[in-house]
């Protein structure tokens, strides 16, 4: 299973979990974020990780030069998109980065929200699902109705987010069932703050699914 802790800003935090298990890490790059990192210092700890780890650059409604130009400076291996971008940027995006993998996050409020899911199937290579929030994107703490996605089988690998925490990823993943998992303010102190018990507890629990 993929396991994504994303919020990272910390060098020590960033080694430390993926020393316990993380196969991604998330850097956020929208600067209206508290955890916002800039691109100087995500290659920084980049270029203290292990090359397998994946390196996942978080933008909300940035424009295609300027996710371009922090993906190089960054020398980030994926982008995650979680603001209203449409099916056409994610296909301009694609083809501007062909090597890139492109992550399109989708915030679900109800089940009808889901309906939007087929029309990115073609142009991005994973899913991302988040719990809606009227104001924030990512990082709020809250979670999906996990029951409605319970019969959610798209033809692309998705990652389930929103509220996880030590205490209820295993509910989580026994119902919904996701290919990997995202993980921020669930591991935190406070925002970009990880709190390493709480990650060390998370693959404590998830031990039976990454053997």
């Amino acid at each position: 299973m993929r396991v994504k802790i994303c919020g990272i800003t910390k060098l020590e935090q960033g080694r430390a979990i993926v020393n316990l298990g993380a196969t991604a890490l998330g850097f956020i790059c929208t600067n209206k974020s508290p955890r916002y990192i800039k691109p100087a210092s995500i290659k920084s700890i980049i270029s203290q990780l292990p090359k397998q780890v994946d390196r996942v650059g978080v933008f909300v409604n940035s424009s295609i030069s300027e996710i371009s130009q922090v993906v190089k400076e960054a020398n980030l291996t994926a982008v995650q998109l979680h603001g209203d971008e449409s099916v056409e940027f994610c296909q301009q995006l694609r083809q501007n980065l062909p090597e890139i993998e492109l992550i399109k996050a989708i915030s679900v409020k109800t089940k009808a929200s889901l309906e939007v899911v087929t029309a990115y199937t073609n142009c991005v290579h994973t899913l991302l699902l988040d719990a809606y929030h009227p104001n924030l994107r990512g990082g709020t703490g809250k979670s999906i109705n996990w029951e409605i996605l319970k019969q959610f089988k798209p033809s692309l690998p998705w990652l389930l987010a929103g509220g996880l925490t030590p205490d209820n990823i295993i509910d989580a993943i026994e119902t919904t069932e996701p290919n990997g998992i995202d993980l921020s303010s669930g591991v935190e102190r406070s925002p970009g703050d990880k709190d390493l018990d709480k990650v060390a507890q998370l693959f404590a629990k998830l031990k039976k699914y990454l053997d």
